[in-house]
């Protein structure tokens, strides 16, 4: 029957061109986000029929924007962030302040409006952290100092854009754009209160997702874990993360995109942050692709011809106005050459965060058509560009450690703020393993290690496994079980050795051992006391887990109860050669040295 396959065609078309152009954009050592931008440029131009569609393109390019964020916020962290504080903060908000100044009088120049200016003076300011890592990681200096400053200096940059997003719809109609939603905002209440009210809703919003996600969220998700089924984990996560984006905008009346960062930030504090990551990226992935794609079909690639002064001045601003802002306000702060020139490559290029704020921009009537053609025309050839930037970088620093007045004069005369800079960063990398180590129970490698009988399953159903166990510790004489008490769980040793002390026998057990198991297994009080004798930490399983486990692995089951029925079975022995040994002591047999005389 004939039907409507518009949004079919859509991601067809997308999908296929995105894939051929980005494994080109790779075989010439480009990001892949280049050829995105490609695919929707040559869809814009020969598929005019699926760029008429915008809505649906739009929408599809709102679920980018909001795992987009998502990503950020899952993969944000305060503590990176705070060891290169000292330069990335008052770095980033100089550099952001200096760019967007220059951009804005660049506008203005060319006629356009001060809101305008403002915000193509933004979307020219930031730089892409997809782009940077990328570069870094083909250069092996994601680890180091200058490679940590470069990243933290864009993370501030995402933050301010994030700031920025939250604020322009209350900011449009004072700079000369249309309210949200048609109405007028701003001018029915006045600007301060408009203002006021908005960074309200945030700060409710704010409250309430970092007071209660915390909590919520990462239970949610271990719940969710427990069950084994990877597609409701993804599910979950996706849920979470598009449910609160909808929910912050239709109740907080704040932005996708900053319910989407939030949802990630929250996640990214709970131990399966790193499986959420793991589990939403391809999704992720497909739609951030549909988001680049619908980007370059709004391209209108004649505005090279037509403006070739206003493209050249973006790129200008792009690749060397930037990089000078950033080189000038590091050596300023007081920080080495070397520091600024790192930098300044990792700002020569403009990304994802600056499409985001240029379709906000011309969605309130700020930011004229041809704007967004320029700031993608600067994007596409400032990637393509970045690589060489970073070779330039290493020209430079080469350049100056060859010679050494001026190595003296621009690096070893500040290698003491490097240093501390250094120092931070080991601070901060020590404190998160202490924090990975006091959560960490053991990797699904060790569980097999510590207790062979989980060797059977596959590493994915050990880490189910994992997530009922919850860690557990004990002092030496410390009592873990009492004689008496009802099975609640059992104990699986990682570290120490415990006494249990059953029929008069005490049995030391140490780690790779595990006890408490019999009751479960039989459904009786507990028929012994187990007492720490060492600083013990044990895996604990509850009884629900416990039955849980045994119930979807039945291989497990039959090692369990078979190793019960074992230890049963030499505690019934070991009670009856007490018993004996008992009546022996108080004569009820005769002995070697009781032998009736005749």
């Amino acid at each position: 029957m004939p039907h409507d396959v518009t949004l079919i065609a859509t991601f067809a078309v997308g999908f296929v061109l995105a894939f051929v152009f980005g494994y080109i954009a790779n075989r010439f050592r480009l990001p892949p986000l280049v050829g995105y931008l490609i695919a929707g440029v040559v869809i814009g131009v020969f598929a005019p029929d699926l760029v008429a569609n915008a809505e649906i393109a739009g929408q599809l390019a709102e679920i980018g924007v909001i795992l987009l964020m998502f990503g950020v916020g899952l993969h944000f962290s305060v503590a990176d962030l705070m060891a290169v504080r000292r330069v990335a903060i008052p770095g980033a908000v100089a550099q952001i302040v200096v760019a967007t100044a220059v951009g804005t009088a660049m506008a203005m120049l060319w006629g356009w409006t001060l809101g305008a200016g403002i915000v193509l003076g933004l979307c020219l300011s930031v730089a892409s952290t997809v782009v940077l890592l990328k570069a870094l990681e083909e250069r092996n200096a994601v680890q180091t100092t200058n490679g940590r400053i470069a990243v933290g200096w864009l993370i501030v940059e995402d933050l301010a854009m994030v700031l920025v997003l939250v604020l322009l719809p209350a900011l449009a109609e004072a700079l000369g754009g249309k309210a949200p939603g048609g109405g007028h905002g701003a001018g029915d209440h006045g600007l301060l209160v408009s203002l006021g009210l908005t960074l309200l809703k945030v700060g409710a919003f704010g409250a309430i997702v970092l007071t209660l996600g915390p909590r919520v969220m990462p239970w949610i998700l271990t719940q969710v874990a427990r069950t084994g089924s990877r597609e409701l984990f993804t599910l979950a996560v996706l849920a979470l993360s598009v449910g609160i984006a909808f929910a912050s905008a239709e109740l907080f009346g704040v932005s996708f995109a900053l319910g989407a960062f939030f949802a990630g930030v929250v996640l990214n504090e709970s131990d399966l942050s790193h499986k959420a990551a793991q589990n939403s990226l391809p999704l992720q992935d497909a739609f951030a692709v549909l988001f680049f794609v619908s980007v370059g079909m709004l391209f209108d690639p004649s505005i090279v011809v037509r403006e070739p002064m206003m493209l050249a001045g973006v790129l200008l601003l792009i690749l060397v106005g930037k990089a000078i802002a950033a080189l000038a306000v590091v050596m300023v702060m007081g920080y080495p050459a070397s520091t600024g020139i790192y930098v300044s490559a990792a700002l020569a290029q403009v990304g994802e965060f600056s499409f985001i704020l240029a379709g906000l921009g011309m969605a309130f009537g700020l930011l004229p058509p041809e704007g967004l053609s320029l700031i993608l025309a600067g994007a596409i050839i400032s990637i393509t560009l970045n690589q060489f930037a970073f070779v330039v970088a290493d020209w430079l620093n080469a350049f100056v450690a060859a010679r050494p007045r001026l190595r003296a004069m621009l690096e070893d005369a500040h290698a003491e703020r490097l240093a501390q800079v250094q120092a931070d960063l080991d601070v901060a990398r020590a404190r998160a393993e202490e924090r990975a180590a006091a959560h960490r129970t053991l990797t699904p490698e060790e569980l097999v290690d510590h207790f062979p009988m989980f060797g059977s399953l596959t590493s994915e159903q050990r880490e189910v496994v994992l997530l009922h166990l919850q860690p557990h510790a004990a002092q030496p004489g410390d009592r873990v079980i009492h004689r008496g008490d009802a099975a609640d769980a059992a104990y699986f040793i990682s570290a120490g050795e415990v006494e249990v002390a059953v029929a008069g026998q005490h049995i030391r057990l140490g780690p790779g051992n595990f006890f408490g198991e019999m009751a479960l297994v039989s459904g009786q009080p507990r028929s012994a006391d187990v007492t720490a004798l060492d600083y013990s930490r044990f895996l604990k399983l509850t009884t629900d887990d416990f039955n849980e486990i045994l119930r979807r692995y039945p291989d497990i089951k039959a090692q369990i109860v078979d190793q019960a029925e074992k230890r049963e079975e030499m505690n019934r022995r070991r009670a009856e050669e007490a018993v004996e040994a008992a009546r022996a002591a108080l004569g009820g047999e005769p002995g070697p040295g009781n032998v009736a005389k005749p």
